[in-house]
Order: structure tokens, then C-alpha cells, then sequence
């Protein structure tokens, strides 16, 4: 069975998207048994692609997309082993969908893989700023890889 995970941000066209295509491309490289989505807090966005911006920062780092935006459901904790906010605020907003303490425990902060992340482990929202904003979140969703690798390496071991 794989190992399923969930990036979710708050319109499923920045953020999730980018570090649902960045893990995939790592999953993929790995030849982990792993499936990899995303979703959004909201509905503005359902059936959109991803931002330009954000298709354009993946182009230029390599990385391959296509995406169709949607919101998460609160019938969605047991198709996941682990869902992963890339803010406090998806944080509180998840927390407060999950139907009970085995589905909040399988929720996680994106930044909380990266040690040297320090004290703000949110991944800024950068919809309204410049490609620089962009490229930032592409640097943490990076540098939180090698750590969710790791859990989904260690999961996968488990059995």
C-alpha cells in the first residue's frame, strides 16, 4: 500500500501545488511507493490550474507540473497518512476539520522537516507579491525535503 500525502495551502494554486510537484519529482527519483496531492482550505480556486507563477518557477528549477485545483474535505483524513499545512492558519483550519485525534496527528507543518527552519515554520503566501516570493517558497519547500523523504522512508519501513 503506498504512502499518501497531502500539501494544502489556501487556494491549491501557489504553495501546495509547488511542493506537491517537488515531492513527486522526488518520489518519483527515489522509486518510493508513495502517492502525492494537494488541496486548498478554500474554493475560490477548484478547477483552475496552478498559478502561472508558480508553473514558471517549477519550469525554471526543472521541475514538471500540471495541476487542477481543488478544496480539501473532511472525508479526505483517511485517504492520508500524512497531510502537510504550509501555514498555521491551514494548520488551525485542518485541526479544526479532523473528525478526532488519530486524524489531527497525521497533520504536520511543511517546515517542521526542515531543521533550520528556526521559530516561523509558515511558508509565506506569495500570490500578491513578485517571482521573488515565488523562488523563496520554492527555497523552503526544498529545504524541507530531505526531512519528509526521511518520514516517508521510515513510514514506508514500518510497513
Amino acid at each position: 500500500m503506498p504512502y499518501r500525502v497531502t500539501f494544502v495551502c489556501t487556494g491549491n494554486i501557489c504553495r501546495s501545488p509547488m511542493a506537491e510537484w517537488v515531492l513527486r519529482h522526488h518520489v518519483a527519483e527515489e522509486g518510493l511507493d508513495a502517492e502525492v496531492d494537494s488541496s486548498g482550505t478554500g474554493s475560490w480556486h477548484v478547477g483552475d490550474g496552478a498559478d502561472e507563477r508558480t508553473v514558471e518557477t517549477l519550469r525554471r528549477a526543472g521541475y514538471r507540473s500540471a495541476h487542477i485545483a481543488r478544496q480539501f474535505e473532511p472525508g479526505w483524513f483517511d485517504r492520508y497518512d500524512l497531510i502537510v499545512a504550509l501555514d498555521e492558519g491551514h494548520l488551525t483550519a485542518l485541526r479544526a476539520m479532523a473528525p478526532d485525534e488519530e486524524a489531527r496527528g497525521k497533520i504536520r507543518l511543511l517546515r517542521e522537516f526542515d531543521p533550520d527552519a528556526g521559530p516561523d515554520l509558515d511558508v509565506p503566501d506569495p500570490y500578491y507579491g513578485d517571482d521573488a516570493g515565488f523562488d523563496l517558497v520554492l527555497e523552503q519547500v526544498e529545504a524541507a525535503m530531505p526531512g519528509l523523504l526521511e518520514e516517508i522512508r521510515a513510514a514506508l519501513k514500518e510497513g
